[in-house]
């Protein structure tokens, strides 16, 4: 049924476009510019000439795939993602599924690895453990109600919060020092 039509509707699209030619091009693609670039300035319209024309002729100045320091870059990226990819989805599969209930503590097992892999590398950690550590729990944040985060549980009973993102952050300048700058700009919403 929608074959007759489609035949029927060809014909008037090719006439429409024959007839239809606009002013000036709104660019130039660099694989059909050769013959827009040999061209001289005086058979060029106003249009022509304010038009930018990217020409295979003149490729780009720069490569960034065959810089050297642009492939050390991208492999030190990768090395930190690696790095980072085990705990970074273990901390969003703590607060982001239905593992852990509200107020609930952590496992043995993912709470050695939160404190050994995020809590002893935040900027402020000795002041989020103050009198000791008891335990991790998960919670609604006091301010924000919508976000879970972890929360150092003191031994003298009291509770406070603390960013894994930081961690995260704090650790990549630790070992990473001289790609950390570019990797947290790169990945982290805030620089924090």
């Amino acid at each position: 049924m929608s074959a007759p039509l489609l035949h029927r509707a060809v014909p008037l699209l090719r006439l429409c476009l024959r007839h239809h030619r606009p002013a000036a091009p709104l660019f130039t693609l660099p694989f059909f510019s050769s013959k827009e670039s040999s061209r001289s300035d005086e058979t060029l319209s106003h249009a022509d000439k304010n038009a930018t024309v990217l020409s295979s002729k003149d490729p780009a100045n720069y490569s960034r795939w065959d810089d050297p320091d642009f492939q050390n870059w991208k492999k030190r990226e990768e090395d930190i993602l690696r790095d980072i990819e085990p705990i970074t989805s273990l901390t969003k599969e703590i607060l982001h599924s239905d593992r852990y209930m509200d107020g609930e503590r952590l496992t043995a097992e993912d709470e050695k690895a939160v404190v050994e892999k995020l809590l002893v590398y935040h900027p402020h950690s000795e002041d989020k453990i103050g009198c000791g550590l008891d335990c991790i729990m998960v919670d609604r944040h006091p301010q924000f109600q919508n976000s879970r985060c972890l929360f150092v549980v003191r031994t003298d009973g009291g509770w406070i919060d603390f960013s894994y993102q930081k961690c995260l952050r704090a650790y990549v300048r630790v070992k990473y020092p001289s790609h950390a700058d570019r990797f947290i700009r790169e990945h982290f919403k805030r620089s924090s």
